[in-house]
């Protein structure tokens, strides 16, 4: 059973998510901050990383992927450098500010915007769980 790291702060969102992962066989692993995510990531080694932009600060989710995505071959997310990130935002709904993944800036590996069309949500977790799986 794939196992995904949500790491998100609202507990209605988190709910919003389980009940589509759950029925779809996946097994999910919450944290509720930035830091309680990093610790995590180390504890479960998850297939995918399901990770909201704004939490305890409104860059967290920014530095949480700079931090798994560190190049620093002695950084102690090095192991996790390749599991897919998926970032939840409502940037696109509540601002006209657009972006993308990006390797340097913002190294994720596609975003899915609030609110969460199940559908959407695991047609893109499919990809990228069989991408990760796909790849040494």
């Amino acid at each position: 059973m794939p196992k995904i790291l949500v790491i998100e702060d609202d507990p209605d969102m988190v709910a919003a998510l389980r009940m589509p992962l759950e029925a779809n066989g996946y097994e999910m692993i919450t944290a509720f901050t930035g830091e309680e995510g990093l610790r995590k990531v180390r504890e479960v080694e998850p297939d995918l990383i399901i990770l909201d932009v704004m939490m305890e600060t409104t860059t967290a989710g920014f530095q949480v992927s700079l931090q798994l995505r560190s190049p620093d071959p002695q950084s102690e997310y090095a192991a996790y450098r390749h599991t897919p990130i998926l970032m939840l935002t409502a940037i696109h709904t509540t601002t006209s500010l657009r972006f993308g993944p990006d390797e340097g800036y913002l190294p994720v590996d596609d975003f899915v915007d609030k609110p969460i069309d199940p559908d959407v949500l695991l047609d893109k977790v499919r990809t990228l769980i069989g991408q990760s799986q796909e790849t040494p």
